[in-house]
C-alpha cells in the first residue's frame, strides 16, 4: 500500500509512513505488548504491506514460527530469535497467526543519548536478526519481561517515576539485544567498536545522501580529509567511503521502485541525479540489472 500527496498537481505514490502512536492513557515513546495483542487490534494488510515506521521494533519471538521481511531481505524466524528492524528501514510481517512473542516499540529520543550511543540503536547497517544463546539469551528474555511487567504497572508508581523505571529497564534490554552472543548474520563483530569518525560520516550521509555522493563533499563538511573517511568506513563497514555511499542510494532508489509507482525520472530527481539516464547508468552498475527490471523482478517474484 502507498499514501498519495499532490506534488505539481500530480499524485505520486509513495510508502506508507508510520508514525508513533502511544495507546490512550499510556507514556509516549515506548509500548510494549504480546504478538497476541498485535493481532487483534491491528490490520493485517496493513502489516503484511512495506512499511516505514519512524521507530524501532525490538521483537523476541518466544514460540512458533515468523516471516519478517526488513529492506528486501526475508527472515525466517524460530523460537528464541530477535529481531530488531530501525526507524527508515521498510519492513512488513508475514503471516502472525501461531507465532508468540513480545515487542517492544520505542522512539529512539525515549533513550538517554549514552545508551542510544552505547547500544548503537542509529546502526541501521546491523543485522536484523540475531539468535542469542545460553546466559545472553536468558539476559535478554529477562530484561524483556521486566519492561513488560513495568509497563503494565501503570498506576504503582507516579507518572516521572514509572517513566524513569521504564526508560532504565529498555536501556538494559537494548545494550543486551545489541551485544547478544550467538550467530551475528553477517556483524564484523572485529570492529564492533565503530570510530567516531565513521559514526559522524555514516549520520552525515544519512542526511545528506539524496543531496552528494561525493566523498569530499563529506569530509568538508566533516573537517576530514577523504582518506581518513575511507579508513574509516573501511575499517568499521567492511567498504570504503564512496561504496558506502552508493550502496544508501541503491537502497533508497530499490525501496522507491519496489514500493511504488514512481516514475524512474522522479526517483532520479528524489536521489539527486541530473536526469533518469544517469540513474539508470548508476543503478544498473551498483546492480547489473535496470530498474525497470529490478521493478518486474521484485513484483513478479512477490506476486
Amino acid at each position: 500500500m502507498v499514501r498519495k500527496r499532490q506534488e505539481g498537481g500530480e499524485p505520486v505514490p509513495e510508502i506508507r509512513e508510520v508514525a508513533f502512536s502511544a495507546p490512550a492513557g499510556r507514556p509516549a515513546g515506548v509500548e510494549v505488548l504480546t504478538l497476541a495483542e498485535l493481532r487483534a487490534r491491528a490490520d493485517a494488510c496493513q502489516l503484511s504491506t512495506p512499511h516505514r515506521p519512524g521507530f524501532h521494533h525490538l521483537l523476541l519471538l518466544d514460540r512458533g514460527r515468523l516471516v519478517h521481511s526488513v529492506d528486501f531481505r526475508e527472515h525466517v524466524m524460530a523460537a528464541g530469535d530477535l529481531l530488531w528492524s530501525r526507524p527508515g528501514q521498510v519492513q512488513h510481517f508475514g503471516d502472525l497467526t501461531g507465532a508468540e512473542g513480545r515487542l517492544v516499540l520505542f522512539e529512539a529520543g525515549f533513550l538517554d543519548p549514552a545508551t542510544a550511543a552505547a547500544a548503537r540503536i542509529e546502526d541501521w547497517y546491523g543485522p536484523p536478526v540475531r539468535h542469542p544463546e545460553g546466559a545472553a539469551a536468558r539476559g535478554v528474555a529477562e530484561a524483556l519481561r521486566q519492561l513488560h511487567t513495568e509497563f503494565g504497572a501503570l498506576g504503582g508508581l507516579p507518572l516521572e517515576i514509572h517513566l524513569d523505571v521504564l526508560r532504565h529497564l529498555l536501556a538494559v534490554l537494548v545494550l543486551r539485544a545489541a551485544h547478544p552472543g550467538g550467530a551475528a548474520g553477517g556483524e564484523r563483530d572485529g570492529a564492533c567498536a565503530a570510530s567516531a569518525t565513521y559514526l559522524r560520516f555514516r549520520d552525515a550521509v544519512e542526511r545528506g545522501f539524496t543531496r552528494s555522493r561525493r566523498v569530499a563533499d563529506y569530509a568538508r563538511s566533516l573537517g576530514y580529509a577523504p582518506r581518513t573517511l575511507s579508513r574509516a568506513t573501511e575499517a568499521a563497514a567492511g567498504v570504503g567511503a564512496k561504496e558506502f555511499i552508493d550502496r544508501r542510494v541503491v537502497l533508497e532508489a530499490k525501496r522507491l521502485l519496489a514500493h511504488g509507482d514512481q516514475s524512474a525520472a522522479r526517483i532520479a530527481d528524489r536521489l539527486g541525479f541530473a536526469d533518469a539516464t544517469n540513474f539508470s547508468k548508476f543503478f544498473q552498475r551498483q546492480t547489473g540489472t535496470t530498474p525497470i527490471a529490478f521493478r518486474t523482478a521484485v513484483r513478479g517474484g512477490a506476486g
